[in-house]
């Protein structure tokens, strides 16, 4: 049996010549019986071995097709949320068609950022930031509405009507509506509807009962303000300039104080029974001010605007999409989408089985005017700088004369300064160094970002669930608002008020102003809100070749919890931004 393998698995040997060739011919046999026995030992194992090899053939196979798999899902997330969101791209190539190659200014930290969300996208989410850090925050409660003797009392012989034309948009036209109404009441004046005064800018016709509910508005100030839709027909054909009755934002300086309302127009309401605002842009300041119009102000804000069904029907419609639920969860959706969720709280098992419920709002901004008014510089070279200076020439012909006559700042000093918008790549850093993860899906308030899908380009590598309005409603749902630019930024505004984390990118925006004031009036203490410090932020990121990641995480975390603390609001603070104070809220 074992010549028989031998002659099967190998070349014969003819043994001839004399007996001296003995010794050889056995060397030869014996070499050959050891080849044999390799033979058999492989005849044995050949199937074992013919596996292993096609396992192994299967397995690196398998392997390189998983790696283009992920390859060409990566692009398409980083891509897609780009090309579909809504963002629109704010620079000649855009126009013409071509595509901007990706603009990053901190390589070093991106690489460091992705790699940390790699490591923690198995792991259990430690991040904090997905609630308020201070318990302090939940001690304070709404009650602007309270009932309270005041030490104004209403005349009922009033002094006349006081009319606004609001200019701006949705936020600015908001806050000029408040301030109306303590100024009528401070004036001892009716107020008229407020009017919003159409923009170049906006271009936006809406008018007050097109974005709020001008019954429930007229209900909850009727205690406080004599309120009318229209002016009596005696005082509508009056003209208001040739009388004197016209009061535009240069007879008034900027947060003027009531002093300057006693002084500058009263004497007109009185002689004229009539004064308009025109503009009223920032036009009443907030200290010092009687607590009784402090009162009014957030009483207003708070309670007494609320969006219209159109408008509450189709915010409810983004928030369910993103939280893929209908249930109402807090007061925040409440106030702002009214009945269009539903009470009953989610099964547990039904948002495990439907998908995340949590969402971050950004608000991104970084706008062409913005990012050119600025006078920073964003890592796209001399192409960019061009790019700046031509839109500054066009559109901001004063800062140019200005420029000419003063020293410069130089760009470097000026992001030292703090002074920069946040660019999309920053904004995706700061997150990635609170610990979010790479699956955390975020809606982006506003689209005319500039750069479009090349400043994108870096956020979306770390955060590719990016939404916005313009991907979460179809075009039909869309249509009704498209060329209404007040009422689109309605939709902003609900998105991100109600989402479980607001992240903004500069804190003197009036949208991030107001959304985060009302996130502190109603969010319970369970509402938190991110504000990065420029200052500290440039700080930060001017170490971008050095500091190691886990440094960068522990100063990003200590700089965003510094501007969580609960604090009351300041002699001279926005009430509208921080509502923690005895006028608007009540410490338990």
């Amino acid at each position: 049996m074992l010549g028989g393998d031998y002659h099967l698995n190998s070349k014969p040997v003819f043994f001839h010549g004399s007996k001296n060739d003995f010794s050889a011919k056995y060397g030869a046999y014996k070499g050959n019986y050891h080849v044999g026995k390799r033979n058999i030992w492989l005849r044995k194992h050949l199937k074992s071995i013919a596996f292993m090899f096609v396992f192994m053939g299967l397995f690196f196979l398998l392997d390189s097709l998983m790696v283009s798999i992920f390859d060409s899902a990566n692009i398409r997330s980083s891509l897609a949320p780009i090309r579909s969101s809504g963002i629109k791209e704010e620079n000649k190539d855009a126009k013409e068609g071509k595509e901007k190659s990706p603009v990053h200014m901190y390589d070093r930290l991106l690489n460091l950022a992705s790699s940390a969300l790699v490591e923690k996208e198995f792991k259990q989410e430690s991040a904090s930031f997905w609630e308020e850090p201070f318990q302090q925050a939940s001690a304070w409660k709404p009650c602007a509405d309270r009932k309270l003797p005041t030490s104004l009392e209403r005349d009922n012989r009033k002094n006349g009507y006081i009319l606004v034309s609001a200019n701006g948009g949705l936020n600015q036209q908001r806050v000029a509506i408040c301030n109306a109404v303590a100024v009528a009441s401070l004036l001892n004046a009716t107020l008229v509807l407020p009017r919003f005064l159409y923009s170049n800018v906006w271009k936006d016709p809406s008018q007050f009962g097109d974005i709020y509910q001008e019954k429930h508005f007229m209900k909850i100030m009727k205690d406080e303000v004599d309120l009318v839709k229209e002016l009596p027909p005696d005082l509508k054909s009056v003209d208001i300039e040739a009388i004197g009755s016209l009061i535009t934002d240069a007879d008034l300086v900027k947060e003027a104080k009531p002093v300057d309302y006693i002084r500058t127009v009263l004497p007109v309401l009185l002689k004229n029974r009539f004064v308009h605002f025109l503009g009223f842009g920032n036009r009443l300041g907030f200290d010092p001010l009687p607590s009784e119009l402090q009162k009014l102000r957030c009483k207003c804000n708070f309670h007494a605007l609320k969006f219209v069904p159109k408008i509450q029907k189709v915010g409810s419609l983004l928030v369910k999409r993103i939280r893929k639920h209908d249930a109402a969860r807090s007061t925040l959706d409440k106030q702002l989408i009214g009945n269009f969720m539903s009470g009953v709280p989610p099964k547990r098992h039904d948002v495990e089985r439907n998908g995340p419920s949590k969402y971050l709002a950004l608000h991104l901004r970084f706008e062409v005017d913005m990012v050119a008014y600025s006078l920073c510089e964003f890592g796209g070279a001399e192409t960019e700088r061009k790019e700046l200076q031509a839109y500054r020439e066009l559109h901001f012909p004063l800062l140019i004369e200005r420029l000419k006559t003063s020293k410069p700042v130089s760009p470097i000093e000026l992001r030292k300064l703090g002074r920069c918008p946040l660019t999309p790549e920053e904004a995706g850093l700061v997150l990635a160094g609170l610990g979010f993860k790479r699956g955390t899906y975020i809606y982006l308030a506003g689209s005319h970002l500039y750069g479009g899908k090349s400043r994108m380009d870096s956020f979306t590598s770390l955060y590719p669930n990016l939404v916005t309005k313009e991907t979460l409603l179809t075009p039909s749902e869309l249509a009704p608002f498209r060329n209404f630019s007040s009422q689109l930024a309605a939709l902003d505004f609900i998105a991100c008020a109600t989402a479980d984390v607001f992240a903004m990118t500069d804190s003197g925006s009036q949208l991030s102003s107001l959304v985060s004031g009302f996130r502190t009036y109603y969010g319970g203490g369970s509402a938190p809100t991110l504000r990065p410090n420029k200052k500290r932020l440039a700080a930060i990121l001017s170490e971008n070749g050095t500091i190691e990641w886990n440094r960068f995480e522990d100063r990003v975390k200590k700089m965003i919890e510094e501007g969580q603390r609960v604090r009351v609001r300041g002699f001279g603070r926005s009430i509208y931004r921080q509502p923690r104070c005895p006028e608007c809220m009540c410490k338990i």
